[in-house]
Parts: structure tokens; C-alpha cells; sequence
């Protein structure tokens, strides 16, 4: 069963600062808020897998739980955001994780919050350049879009020529891995505990972060700088023919803007990242056009585009150094929430392609049901998906809120 690390130092401390908080709480309002979901999901792949052990079809149920505290008039609040999963086979996908505990006060031009946090930068659809805070829940997602909740003390300054962040980052998360029976792996097994790193600090290295962020007019932008351990790891093979992560000291500077223009959402990533082994620039730009009321009845039909680039080509660790992305978003605007996500990157140096279906709908109030498809075809041995070219698969969620 798969596990994930906190400081203990650091969730004791916030904790006392929480008490501290509500020692005076007893003759003031609070008010409480709790939600939930309890899923399960069924995934099956439509190739038998490249690698010994590797199995078709996992299913699993998964338990999210969300709750909030807020005191003081409003000033002060408790949030938690906790995640747990029980999965057949991958026993590394059996795991649990505190996405979100955090303590926060607030104040009339400034913010401060204590505790682990999900940070979310970016605009663009196909890949997030930019959003460096948070490691990668790998195998909740292949593609990125889950994260691991981050140990931190952020604090955001309001000010009339917009808004300054500044992230300290006393504790690293590693990737986790799927372990042999698991797909979208490796040929060999990544080892989960025995990691290196390049500071001698290893995971207790204190990572720094910096965000401007201000819209006016059409445009919303923000300019970036993370100095830490990078949350993408390299690999090594130990003498006995292990596959190890080792974590590199980074330096990224990243800008993201969106200007809306009418119906025309028009987006840029781009990011120069220095680590001792390498020295990068990477960016993704495209559009989103907006077809809205279609038929009259709410039917609004989106056309995405975007580019993406690299300038290590092959070396990339995203897998996209030379792609393009297009897709379409579908919303039908019902009482049940109907939408659907179509999309597909193509390489246009070589003959990768990588296909997506996403789908959802509400229904009986309470329930929701996701459907993902995911498709790579025509990868060579130079591209970074080639390891995962019979990992297609068709995935059904079945969620309950309460």
C-alpha cells in the first residue's frame, strides 16, 4: 500500500497555531460547512500490456472528503481537503493524501495562510507550464491534472497594481509511481524509496516561490519564480539495475496571461527553467473560440488550439517539444451539467498522436458519472510515450455527493 510522508514538525505547528486561533472563539459565530463524494471507477485497457504482470482492467473506490471552519467574522478559517483510494492490483494507487489543511487569516489588503495547499497557475488547456508548486499525483493521473497537497506558508499582498505571492516550502514530495502490475509505467520498476537529491538538504530543503498577478482590460497575467527542488524527476539505474529518482535544484521563471476578447479566450504558458544538468525554454499558445446557444437551447460549442514547444526536443520530460493540440468543449448547459471535452495532440516532428474523451453528466441530485478515454498511437522509440503506446484505455466514474 502506497503512503505519502508529511513533516510532523510542521503539521504540529500548524495545528497549535490553529488552537491558538480558536482560543477566543467560544463567544463568536462559527460556522461549519462539510461535503463529500464517495466514487468508484472501473478502467479497462484495450491492449495487453507491454511488461511482465501487467494487468487490462482495475477497479476501485475512492472517498473525498471537504470541510471548512470560518471564525472571527470571516477573518480566520479552517480548510481540509482529505483523499483516500482502495485500487485492485496497483498496489501504489492504493494510497491516501491530505490535498488540502490549512489555516488562514485574513485582513483588509493582505492574506496568510499555514498549513498544505493546492496552488493552481496557468491558462492553457493541454499542458500546465507554469503550475510548478504542487507535485504530480502520477498515479491518480498520468496527464498532470491531480496533485499531491503542498506544505507551505503563503502569503498574498493586495494591492491596487495587483496581487504579490510569496510561497515557503519547508518539505518535498516525491512522484509515486505505478508499481509492475500498474500501466503507463516504465520497463523497469521505479523505486519509491530510495530516492536521491542534488541538495544535501535532500527533501527538507527550504523552496522559495514568488507571483505577480493583476488583470486589467481583456488581459489577466501573472509572472512567476520557483527556486527548489524540481518536482519532475530524473532517473538512474543503480548497480543492481534499479530505476531511481533523483530530484535536481531548479530555477523557473514562468509568465501565463488570457486575454478574452468576445467569445475569443487567447493563451499563453512559457517558462525558462536552469538546473545543473540542463537550460531550457518551453511555452504553450493557442486560442479558444466560443460557439454559444448553438441551438437555442443553451448549447455552447467551444474550438481550442494550441501549440506546444520544447527546446529540448526529445529530451523533454512533458513528452511535447514540437506538438499541436486541438480539441473541442461541449456543454449543453442542462439541469444535469452535461459536458464534453474532445481533444488530440499530434506531434509534428514524428507520428505520435495522443487522443482524449472526457464526459460527464448529473443526475438523481446526488450522483455523477465521468467518462475518459485516452488513445496513443504511432509512437517511435525516440518519443517519451513509446514506453506506453498499448496503454489505451476507457475509464467509467460513478460518483455520489453528500
Amino acid at each position: 500500500m502506497s503512503y505519502r510522508k508529511y513533516p510532523i514538525f510542521f503539521i504540529t505547528v500548524l495545528l497549535h497555531t490553529i488552537a491558538l486561533g480558536q482560543e477566543d472563539t467560544e463567544e463568536q459565530n462559527v460556522f461549519y460547512d462539510f461535503s463529500a463524494e464517495l466514487s468508484t471507477d472501473h478502467t479497462y485497457y484495450i491492449e495487453e500490456g507491454l511488461y511482465t504482470n501487467q494487468q487490462r482492467y482495475f477497479a476501485s473506490i475512492a472517498f473525498e472528503p471537504e470541510f471548512s471552519m470560518d471564525w472571527n467574522d470571516g477573518n480566520e478559517r479552517l480548510v481540509g481537503n482529505l483523499f483516500g483510494r482502495l485500487n485492485t492490483h496497483d498496489e501504489n494507487r492504493t494510497h491516501w493524501d491530505i490535498r488540502e489543511l490549512y489555516y488562514q487569516l485574513l485582513q483588509n489588503n493582505w492574506e496568510l495562510s499555514i498549513g498544505l495547499k493546492e496552488i493552481y497557475w496557468g491558462t492553457t488547456e493541454s499542458i500546465h507550464l507554469v503550475n510548478v508548486i504542487n507535485q504530480t499525483d502520477f498515479v491518480e493521473s498520468f496527464d498532470g491534472e491531480k496533485k499531491l497537497g503542498q506544505p507551505m506558508v503563503h502569503f498574498t499582498y493586495l494591492a491596487n497594481f495587483g496581487n504579490f505571492d510569496l510561497f515557503a516550502m519547508p518539505y518535498h514530495r516525491q512522484r509515486t509511481f505505478p508499481d509492475e502490475e500498474g500501466r503507463f509505467r516504465f520497463p523497469l520498476v521505479i523505486e519509491d524509496n530510495d530516492i536521491i537529491y542534488e541538495s544535501g538538504a535532500e527533501e527538507y530543503r527550504l523552496d522559495w516561490a514568488v507571483r505577480w498577478s493583476h488583470s486589467f482590460g481583456v488581459f489577466d497575467v501573472g509572472v512567476s519564480h520557483f527556486w527548489g527542488n524540481n518536482r519532475e524527476p530524473l532517473f538512474t539505474i543503480d548497480n543492481v539495475g534499479k530505476l531511481r529518482q533523483f530530484y535536481e535544484v531548479m530555477h523557473q521563471t514562468g509568465i501565463d496571461g488570457q486575454a478574452t476578447i468576445n467569445s475569443w479566450l487567447l493563451k499563453l504558458e512559457a517558462t525558462r527553467r536552469e538546473t545543473t544538468s540542463d537550460t531550457f525554454i518551453a511555452f504553450d499558445a493557442g486560442f479558444e473560440y466560443t460557439f454559444g446557444n448553438v441551438n437555442g437551447k443553451g448549447l455552447d460549442i467551444g474550438v481550442l488550439t494550441e501549440y506546444l514547444y520544447d527546446d529540448r526536443g526529445n529530451r523533454t520530460t512533458t513528452g511535447f517539444q514540437n506538438d499541436l493540440f486541438f480539441g473541442s468543449r461541449i456543454a449543453l448547459n442542462d439541469n444535469e451539467d452535461t459536458s464534453i471535452l474532445l481533444g488530440g495532440i499530434v506531434d509534428l516532428e514524428n507520428s505520435g498522436k495522443l487522443y482524449s474523451i472526457e464526459a460527464e453528466r448529473r443526475f438523481f441530485n446526488n450522483w455523477k458519472a465521468n467518462l475518459e478515454v485516452r488513445a496513443l498511437s504511432d509512437f517511435d522509440q525516440t518519443e517519451l510515450f513509446y514506453a506506453f503506446r498499448q496503454d489505451t484505455f476507457i475509464k467509467l466514474t460513478l460518483g455520489y455527493f453528500f
